[in-house]
C-alpha cells in the first residue's frame, strides 16, 4: 500500500522512538502477562487476529484505552498488519503515560508467517 510522505514520516519517527518486539518474542511476553493490542479496525480484527488479543481501533485508541487497560506499567504489544499503525499506537500510548508500550516488528503478517513456518 502506498502511503503519503507525511504519514510515512510520522510512522518512521514512531518506529525510531518505540522499541519493537520481534514476532518470536510475542508468545513468551504474552505468557508472562503482556497485553496484545490489535489496533486495526473492528472489521479487520473480526476477520482474523492473533489469539488472545483485545481490539481498540487506532482511530479510537486514545479515547478508549484507559477503560480497557488501566495499568500504566503493563506491557502492551500493539500490532497492525505490518508496522505503521502499531508503531504510531505504541508512540501515542507512551505519550499517555503507558511506560511499556511496544509493537510487533512486521505486525500480524510477520507473526503469522513465523507461526506457519
Amino acid at each position: 500500500m502506498a502511503y503519503t510522505e507525511k504519514f510515512q514520516t510520522m510512522s518512521d519517527q514512531a518506529m525510531a522512538r518505540v522499541e519493537a518486539v520481534t514476532p518470536n518474542q510475542v508468545d513468551a511476553l504474552v505468557a508472562n502477562g503482556a497485553i496484545l493490542l490489535d489496533i486495526r479496525d473492528k472489521e479487520e480484527h473480526d476477520k482474523s487476529h492473533i489469539a488472545g488479543s483485545i481490539n481498540i481501533s487506532r482511530g479510537k485508541l486514545e479515547m478508549n484505552v484507559e477503560g480497557q487497560i488501566s495499568d500504566l506499567n503493563a506491557i502492551i504489544i500493539c500490532y497492525c498488519n505490518a508496522n505503521n499503525r502499531g508503531a504510531l499506537s505504541a508512540s501515542s500510548l507512551l505519550d499517555m503515560g503507558y511506560s511499556n508500550a511496544t509493537f510487533i516488528s512486521g505486525g500480524k503478517m510477520a507473526y503469522c508467517a513465523l507461526s506457519q513456518g
